[in-house]
């Protein structure tokens, strides 16, 4: 059974609505620029989901960020079922848990590095695998331009992520970096 702190109820329910957001908006081509072929809506909401990882992993832990993860996973399957297809609820869901729980990993693995390491490098690799796996299940077979919407998305996540690094710089500041040897931040 997962236990959770009562601290960890907002990254919980910010995770939640983030991939619930994002799974409502992929399923709408941004269409300005000409690049209704190339992108979808869900690209600019869902890198805030990394960011959010991030943050919970600097203050709580791995282990309480792996607990947001499977909470929120369940929260945003539930409300994702409501308000986009089931199969892209699925894809999703699937997409997001292991992602997440890579990018759990991949941020612990570089905590100690330069400070921006953790954060880009853990978003490079989970919004790669959550990419491949999204798009690919929710999208596969389906007469739309999923690949291109893949490979853009993908993109967008990489400029998201070298962005986000400046809010993550900003907010480790009033977040205290959790101490594993001493259990707490």
């Amino acid at each position: 059974m997962v236990r959770l702190r009562w601290p960890l109820l907002l990254p919980i329910a910010a995770m939640a609505i983030i991939v619930a957001v994002s799974n409502f908006a992929v399923q709408y081509p941004f269409k300005y620029f000409g690049l209704g072929d190339y992108l979808t809506w869900g690209a600019f909401t869902y890198p805030f989901a990394f960011l959010l990882n991030d943050l919970t992993n600097r203050r709580f832990g791995s282990s309480a960020a792996r607990r947001v993860v499977y909470v929120g996973f369940i929260a945003a399957v539930v409300l994702s079922v409501a308000i986009a297809s089931p199969r892209i609820a699925v894809a999703s869901g699937l997409a997001f848990l292991v992602a997440q729980l890579l990018d759990v990993s991949v941020f612990d693995r570089f905590r100690r590095a330069a400070w921006w390491q953790a954060p880009f490098i853990s978003s490079v690799v989970g919004s790669a695998v959550d990419t491949a796996i999204f798009f690919t299940l929710a999208f596969a077979g389906a007469p739309l331009p999923w690949v291109s919407w893949a490979v853009v998305d993908f993109f967008v996540k990489i400029a998201f992520a070298i962005a986000l690094l400046a809010p993550y710089g900003l907010a480790r500041r009033v977040v205290p970096a959790f101490d594993e040897a001493k259990g707490r931040a």
